[in-house]
């Protein structure tokens, strides 16, 4: 009876001893869980300030001289559309052909002085007769005469367009305006070095030709900017330094020089 008393007591120690070392796992993988989530936690912690702090070479983008200010990139310049597409050469087949098009036409006018008024004249002539004689032919022949399409111009289109170029040729006015009341002697010289520039240019050609050039570099200067981007930018920023340098001496010795009356602002009423 002793004995048997005893065996329980050893089976109800070991029971109790097993649950002690159950209770004691079960705290240590809470506990490692524990110290897991707050490790994590302290990891997300030092990325999220890691992300905050600009990194400097994104400062340093941001400090990078773009040339006459540019902020977007040059495909958003000129519009991110298709004719941005045709000036950056995205599509090679569609920038050869339009550029080849515009050379075929000055050829055309211009090495072989063919007149523009005599050119549509001949075209026009030349597309009635087609479509004038295949009309009446097709009874003859049995086959259908042609389909020519009926254009009409869509009066809210053509509304949107007035109005648009309304608004460019009001902001030149102005423009012209501002420039030739004399409050920004910059915009002024800029104008009149440009308008002598052009004329020199005007004299060694006319004008279909100097369109033409016109084309053909805005064809080229711009998808060779977009490829030369950071050199180009840097060589302007040189550029425009001594720039500021040289007018900072020309205002000095020459532009404060010169004597100016008292200005008087009108009150309006």
């Amino acid at each position: 009876m002793a004995e048997y008393g005893d065996e329980i007591e050893q089976k109800g120690e070991s029971f109790m001893d097993k649950i002690t070392e159950k209770i004691q796992r079960d705290d240590s993988s809470s506990s490692d869980s524990d110290s897991e989530k707050k490790k994590k936690k302290h990891d997300d912690e030092l990325k999220k300030k890691h992300h905050d702090v600009p990194s400097p070479t994104s400062s340093m983008k941001s400090k990078i001289y773009r040339l006459f200010g540019r902020e977007k990139p040059v495909h958003k310049v000129f519009g991110g559309g298709k004719p941005a597409d045709v000036f950056l050469w995205r599509n090679k087949k569609i920038s050869a052909s339009v550029l080849g098009g515009a050379t075929a036409v000055w050829v055309f006018f211009e090495l072989l002085e063919y007149h523009l008024l005599t050119l549509v004249c001949h075209f026009l002539i030349l597309a009635f007769a087609v479509l004038f004689l295949w009309s009446n032919a097709s009874k003859f022949i049995n086959k259908s005469p042609p389909r020519i399409p009926e254009v009409r111009i869509p009066e809210d289109k053509f509304l949107q367009i007035a109005a648009g170029l309304r608004n460019e040729l009001n902001q030149g006015l102005d423009t012209l305006r501002n420039i030739a009341s004399g409050r920004d002697l910059k915009k002024f010289l800029g104008v009149v070095a440009g308008l002598w520039v052009l004329s020199i240019v005007g004299s060694w050609c006319n004008f279909l030709t100097l369109f033409y050039i016109i084309f053909v570099l805005l064809h080229t200067i711009p998808v060779v900017y977009e490829k030369y981007e950071d050199q180009v930018d840097a060589f302007a920023e040189k550029a425009m330094i001594e720039i500021k340098k040289q007018y900072k001496v020309f205002d000095a010795k020459v532009v404060s020089r010169i004597p100016r009356g008292p200005l008087k602002d009108k009150k309006r009423a």
